[in-house]
């Protein structure tokens, strides 16, 4: 009988957990949630208290080694599991990693680009895709029909876009505003922009896979954030709240023989 399997994504600002019944794409989701990165040590006692020990777990992060040994304690203390980690390699689970040093591309980013490719290839024939991640880094990837990783962007989210305005400009501390098409105020015309400048460079991207690959890329969008962007995209982008975790799960799979 399967044995619950967790799957964790510690991003720069939150950790990100799903418990699952089985260590497979599509098995059941059991149980999930989030912490702020400064509150990891509330999980063991917390929302992990009353879950069932997993049989194994596999997680990603991209918030550094003290924020991954502080995660790992918490693994342990609660479940007594080895944890386990991905990191970024020249080829795995159908894609293929293009990047000039493969081992230093951000593990988020490998694992999303593995779950939508599963994803693309459980709907239809294999496509190219261009897989977006909006958080509080945005990065935008670019695969070929093949699963090979063509290369990527990485922008500033919106936060990071908007302090940067505000540490660089006198006097402008401003709250959010909406998306508009003609701003009439600044509170507007901030947020309109830094939308409008992540929308662009999407967009752009597209444009780049159409061009080189000569197909129409599949469009994938994911991340905290990315209900805010999917209604100013243009085009058909799939919004896709969990590609990270079914990242995990299918390399799970493939890794599963080697888990004795």
């Amino acid at each position: 009988m399967a044995s619950p399997f967790l799957a964790i994504d510690i991003g720069n600002t939150r950790l990100k957990w799903a418990l699952y019944d089985a260590a497979h794409p599509g098995a059941a989701l059991q149980a999930h949630g989030a912490e702020f990165l400064d509150h990891i040590e509330r999980l063991a006692d917390g929302p992990w208290a009353d879950l069932p020990a997993p049989g194994s777990m596999l997680g990603c992060v991209v918030a550094g080694d003290a924020v991954r040994r502080r995660a790992e304690e918490q693994i342990v203390e609660r479940f007594d599991c080895a944890p386990r980690w991905v990191v970024s390699s020249a080829a795995e689970a159908g894609i293929v990693n293009g990047y000039d040093h493969p081992t230093r591309l951000g593990a988020d980013r490998w694992v999303a680009m593995i779950g939508a490719r599963h994803r693309m290839l459980d709907a239809g024939p294999a496509r190219p895709m261009v897989v977006v991640m909006i958080g509080t880094a945005v990065t935008v990837e670019a695969i070929d029909a093949s699963g090979k990783f063509l290369g990527g962007l990485i922008l500033p989210g919106h936060g990071i876009m908007l302090r940067a305005l505000e540490s660089g400009t006198a006097g402008l501390h401003v709250p959010t505003g909406e998306v508009r098409e003609f701003p009439t105020n600044t509170s507007d015309a901030l947020t309109s922009g830094g939308t409008y400048a992540i929308a662009g460079a999407v967009e752009r991207m597209v444009q780049h896979v159409r061009s080189h690959c000569g197909a129409e890329p599949a469009c994938y969008m994911t991340g905290g954030a990315g209900w805010k962007m999917a209604p100013v995209m243009n085009g058909d982008f799939e919004l896709v709240e969990s590609l990270i975790m079914d990242g995990l799960l299918v390399i799970a799979r493939e890794r599963a023989a080697g888990w004795t």
